[in-house]
């Protein structure tokens, strides 16, 4: 038999497919054909699986060797194939056996020496190879704590040729390192003690993380809004062990997982230079569409310095995902959807020279350039923001307090607090969050007291508040209403939660 079988999986954003790779060896001019819509990544596996196989004392077929990719109309793309690919050239020439590759998914490139490099996509790889009935898998050692966090499989990890071709023939194999399930340590985050002062900036960050609202810091350089929003993540509740597989497959797929433990339970902060494009934000890409910041920041908090100096239609860009949670991506080769519910928090100064405008300060910026900075920040943008804080300078008094200010651990044990009083509130509803409910729930089930919804409709009737801007702060009173211990938001609720979104001072 000149023919041999080995399966693999081709990935399109966080969806999978599994794919048969057959390799049959015959008779003729000495040539190497590779069918199945490969990318040029793909294409170049010959080179590299040849020399592989020649640096392993394994012989190359001087024959036709045809290399077929099925199904036929799926686009294949990177370097995973590598292994699978040499394995199935090694049943063909009868080198190896058959049965141990039945049923067993392969994953690895390979470097010219024959060792096994790590690739991307790992994880959603074995999802869908999971789906599709397989239970065993080769994998990269490198690759080997990621891919282990799928417990329903067999996985093995190998760093070369060599033990995988020793394995396969004598069934002996280095011994790999157990996953290691512990959780990151807090104690090496930032600490919202460290921040002095700016107790309004404070409270509007925990009414954020409770109940998932999106927030903007405006205030002069050096006033503290980096060190609130990096300190975010620290009184966010940890991931349940289904995001943080989530989160993983994303990172897993943009390739930033060696930043961030597989395992790790603590929520993603991205924060991309407001030089980023518009495809580095919400993601794409020709060939290879990979996910974007708002995708990496899901489950976390993207956050944006310097906001208005953004590029135009980079921060719109974000429009639709802080709608939706999702980010869906059009391309030739199809149409990607990513997941992506995140936390946006924006920072910006209030006029170009950051010296407030208007207050007395040594401020050079007219109205007209004022009025031009912060019109970066669109109307559609900003009507997506729950909460405008205005973030003062620090005191001299402030800073030189020698006590520090409330720890992380006190104001994450309020936010915890918060959304489980929301979770328990929303037991029969498909969401759990405050800032996740329907605009039809908020004039039905979920209506404030009379006396504060009046207030509303006076203010929509002013137009100082359009349909949107009224749903969101009624969430946002929500949120109140858990932090202050009450059944339903009243009008002090309402009326601060209005205060938080026009960010005139609490």
């Amino acid at each position: 038999m000149t023919l041999g079988i080995t399966q693999s999986v081709a990935l399109l954003g966080l969806d999978g497919s599994v794919v048969t790779v057959e390799v049959d060896i015959s008779d003729g001019i000495p040539m190497y054909s590779l069918l199945g819509l490969p990318d040029a990544a793909l294409n170049e596996s010959r080179d590299r699986v040849r020399a592989a196989l020649i640096n392993t004392n394994e012989i190359w077929p001087n024959r036709k060797v045809t290399v077929s990719l099925s199904p036929a109309w799926l686009p294949k793309s990177g370097s995973s194939f590598d292994l699978s690919i040499a394995l199935a050239i090694l049943i063909a020439q009868q080198a190896l056996p058959q049965e141990p590759l039945n049923g067993l998914l392969v994953l690895g490139e390979l470097a010219l020496d024959g060792k096994i490099r790590s690739v991307r996509g790992v994880l959603p790889a074995l999802i869908a190879a999971y789906k599709s009935g397989i239970t065993r898998a080769f994998v990269p050692q490198e690759n080997f704590a990621e891919a282990s966090l799928m417990t329903q499989m067999q996985i093995i990890g190998f760093s070369s040729l060599n033990q995988v071709l020793r394995f396969l023939r004598t069934g002996e194999r280095d011994i790999s390192p157990q996953l290691d399930l512990a959780i990151d340590s807090p104690d090496l985050l930032p600490d919202f003690s460290d921040v002095a002062g700016q107790a309004a900036a404070r409270f509007a960050a925990e009414v954020a993380a409770s109940g998932g609202h999106h927030l903007l810091l405006i205030g002069p350089p050096g006033a503290g809004k980096t060190m609130i929003a990096a300190r975010i993540p620290t009184i966010l509740p940890p991931l349940t062990i289904e995001q943080a597989l989530e989160v993983t497959a994303v990172h897993s797929i943009a390739g930033t997982l060696g930043t961030r433990s597989p395992m790790s339970l603590i929520a993603p902060i991205v924060a991309p230079h407001h030089s980023a494009t518009r495809v580095a934000m919400v993601g794409g890409g020709s060939a290879s569409i990979k996910p974007g910041a708002c995708s990496l920041a899901h489950h976390g908090v993207l956050f944006i310095d310097e906001a208005p100096e953004c590029a135009n239609g980079v921060l719109d860009a974000l429009r639709q995902p802080l709608e939706a949670g999702t980010v869906t991506i059009a391309r030739s080769v199809g149409s990607l959807t990513f997941p992506a519910q995140f936390l946006l928090v924006l920072a910006a100064n209030p006029c170009p020279c950051g010296k407030f405008a208007g207050r007395g300060r040594s401020c050079t910026c007219s109205s007209v350039q004022v009025r031009r900075y912060l019109g970066k920040l669109s109307g559609p943008l900003m009507d997506r923001i729950d909460m405008r804080v205005q973030v003062e300078p620090v005191s001299r008094l402030e800073m030189s307090q020698i006590e520090l200010g409330e720890p992380s651990a006190k104001i994450a044990a309020r936010v915890v607090s918060a959304r489980a009083t929301a979770k328990q509130r929303f037991s029969d509803k498909p969401w759990n969050l405050n800032s996740q409910i329907p605009s039809r729930e908020l004039r039905t089930t979920f209506k404030p007291e009379r006396s504060a919804m009046n207030f509303l409709h006076d203010e929509l009737d002013k137009e100082r508040l359009t349909a949107r801007g009224l749903h969101k702060i009624i969430r946002l009173a929500w949120t109140l209403a858990d932090l202050n211990g009450h059944v339903i938001p009243d009008l002090g609720d309402v009326q601060r939660a209005h205060q938080l979104r026009e960010g005139s001072e609490l």
